[in-house]
C-alpha cells in the first residue's frame, strides 16, 4: 500500500466509486460479498488498491496546503517539480493563531515587528504525491492558495 487505508465512513461516502472500480475489475456486488466472506485477505488488498487510487487523485489535484500551530504558519505551494514553502511566526506573548481575535490582529498588522516571514523552495526528494500525503499526515490540510499566494505578494 503506497498510502493509507480509507477510512469506513471515507469508504461509505465513495461507495459509487468503489463500485464502479470492482466493476473495471469484472467483480459484481454478489462476488464482492463471497470474497468478503471467504477471502478477507483478497477483500482486503481491493480496499487498499481503491484507497491508493483515491489519494493519488486527490494528491495529483492538491496544489496548496497550510499547517497552522499556536504562533506559526506554514503554507506550500506545490508545483509538479518542486514545493514552495512560506513560513510566518509572530513572536508575541498569549497569541495564538487558533484565536479568531489574534488571527485577525495578524492579517491587519502583517508588516508588525513581532511577525517574521520565512520562504524557501526544494525539488522533490522522490515522489511529489508521497511528499504531499506525509505534509498531511503531519497535520496539514489541503487549501485553495489564497492565504499563501496573499502573504507572497506581500513579501515579495
Amino acid at each position: 500500500m503506497k498510502y493509507k487505508q480509507l477510512t469506513k465512513e471515507q469508504f461509505e461516502a465513495l461507495h459509487k466509486e468503489f463500485a464502479q472500480f470492482l466493476a473495471t475489475q469484472q467483480i459484481d456486488v454478489k462476488e464482492w460479498n463471497a470474497i468478503k466472506a471467504d477471502k478477507p485477505e483478497l477483500a482486503e488488498q481491493e480496499l487498499n488498491l481503491f484507497s491508493d487510487v483515491v489519494w493519488d487523485d486527490v494528491l495529483n489535484r492538491t496544489n496548496y496546503l497550510e499547517h497552522f500551530s499556536e504562533k506559526n504558519i506554514n503554507l506550500f505551494k506545490c508545483d509538479k517539480n518542486e514545493i514552495f514553502r512560506i513560513v510566518v511566526q509572530v513572536n508575541k506573548t498569549d497569541f495564538s493563531f487558533f484565536n479568531d481575535k489574534d488571527y485577525k490582529w495578524f492579517i491587519d498588522n502583517t508588516k508588525d515587528g513581532s511577525i517574521t516571514f520565512y520562504k524557501g523552495a526544494k525539488k522533490y526528494g522522490a515522489d511529489r504525491n508521497s511528499e504531499i500525503f506525509d505534509l498531511i499526515q503531519k497535520g496539514s490540510v489541503i487549501a485553495d492558495g489564497k492565504l499563501f499566494e496573499g502573504i507572497f505578494k506581500l513579501i515579495s
